[in-house]
C-alpha cells in the first residue's frame, strides 16, 4: 500500500529514511520478502536538476523524476508506503535485538526493528558567480552521465580541490575541443605533458566567474587576467557531503576521505550500530544511478537475512 500521508501504523519490520534510487531498490527488495516497510522521503533528490538519466539501462534518456514515480507505483504491489517527511532524529532502544524509533520535523514518531538510512548526499560547487545558475544545464560533473551528449562542442574542466586533469581526460575520449582550467594552481610538467600528448589546451589563469547570454545559455569563462575564453559546457568536481544526520544521531562510526566523513558499512550496508543500514550515496560519493540502486538492493536482502536471523531465534524461543 502507498500512501501520500504518512500511515498511521507504528510497527514496522523496517524503516527507510530517503526515496531515492537507493531506498525505493530496498523497499522492493523487502516488500517481496514481505516485510512491513515503511520509506519516509524529504523528496529532495541529488538529480534533481538533471533533465535526463544516462547509463542507466533500460532507462537511458529517462528524466530522474519518471524513475522514482515508476518505482514508487512498483512498490503498490507489496506492504510497502512511502511518506512525505524528515527525519530529524533516530533513537536506538535495543537491548537483546535491534530496534529504532525515529522522529519526523511533523513530530510524528515511528519505530522499526531494522533501520536504513538512504538519504544521499550534497554537492556543493566551488564559489564561482555564475555557476551555480548553470548547474545541471551548462555545468555537470560526471563524463559518464553527461559526456557523450557534450560531443562536438568545446569543452572546459574545472580543476578544482586540486589540479587533477582526470576529467579532462575523460572528457577528451567524447569531444575534440578540450580546455582544462587550472583555476591558478600549478602544473606539474608531468600534467603538462600528459594534456598536449591529447592535445587538451591549458588555462592557467584563476577563474572569475562563468558567463552566460541573454537566454541563460553557458558562453564562456572571465578569468582575474580580464580575458575570457569560449566554451559551451563545464564539468566541474563539487565537494560531496553526506547527508547523514540521522546516521550521527546514531554514532555509526565514520571514516574521513580528502576532508569528508563517511559513515563505515561492510559489504551490505551494515554500519556499526547493530541492525542500522546505509546506501547510496549517503556513504559514497559515486554519481551513478545503477550503483545507488545497486547499493540499495544489497542492503534490502542483508536486512531481510538479518530479520530472518531473528525470526528464527524467536521461533526456536518460543518451541522451547
Amino acid at each position: 500500500m502507498t500512501d501520500a500521508t504518512a500511515p498511521q501504523r507504528h510497527d514496522w519490520d523496517v524503516i527507510i529514511v530517503g526515496g531515492g534510487a537507493a531506498g525505493l531498490s530496498a523497499a522492493l527488495i523487502l516488500g517481496r520478502a514481505r516485510r512491513r516497510v515503511l520509506v519516509i522521503d524529504a523528496g529532495s533528490p541529488r538529480n534533481a536538476t538533471a533533465v535526463h538519466m544516462h547509463g542507466v539501462l533500460g532507462r537511458d534518456e529517462t528524466p530522474p523524476g519518471d524513475l522514482l514515480a515508476a518505482g514508487r507505483a512498483e512498490l503498490t504491489r507489496y506492504d510497502v508506503s512511502v511518506a512525505s517527511g524528515t527525519v530529524t532524529s533516530a533513537t536506538s532502544f535495543a537491548d537483546d535485538v535491534p530496534g529504532f524509533e525515529v522522529l519526523l520535523s511533523s513530530d510524528e514518531r515511528y519505530t522499526a526493528r531494522r533501520l536504513l538510512v538512504a538519504t544521499g548526499l550534497v554537492d556543493e560547487l566551488p564559489d564561482i558567480p555564475g555557476l551555480a545558475d548553470q548547474w545541471g544545464r551548462g555545468v555537470f560533473m560526471c563524463p559518464y552521465c553527461d559526456g557523450w551528449e557534450q560531443r562536438g562542442r568545446r569543452v572546459a574542466v574545472l580543476g578544482t580541490a586540486r589540479p587533477d586533469p582526470y576529467q579532462a581526460q575523460l572528457m577528451r575520449q567524447v569531444a575534440g575541443d578540450v580546455t582544462f582550467l587550472a583555476d591558478g594552481a600549478t602544473i606539474t610538467e608531468r600534467v603538462r605533458g600528459e594534456l598536449d600528448a591529447r592535445d587538451i589546451a591549458l588555462e592557467p589563469a584563476e577563474v572569475e566567474r562563468v558567463l552566460s547570454d541573454e537566454t541563460g545559455q553557458l558562453t564562456g569563462i572571465r578569468f582575474a587576467d580580464g580575458t575570457e575564453r569560449a566554451v559551451d559546457v563545464l564539468f566541474v568536481a563539487p565537494k560531496s557531503v553526506p547527508s547523514d544526520a540521522v546516521l550521527r544521531h546514531l554514532s555509526a562510526r565514520t571514516m574521513r576521505d580528502q576532508g569528508v566523513s563517511w559513515t563505515l558499512v561492510d559489504d551490505s550496508g551494515q554500519t556499526s550500530v547493530r541492525g542500522l543500514y546505509a546506501a547510496g550515496n549517503v556513504i559514497g560519493s559515486k554519481s551513478s544511478v545503477p550503483w545507488a540502486m545497486a547499493s540499495g538492493s544489497m542492503a534490502g536482502t542483508a536486512i531481510n537475512a538479518d530479520l530472518v536471523g531473528e525470526d528464527v531465534r524467536r521461533a526456536v524461543a518460543a518451541a522451547g
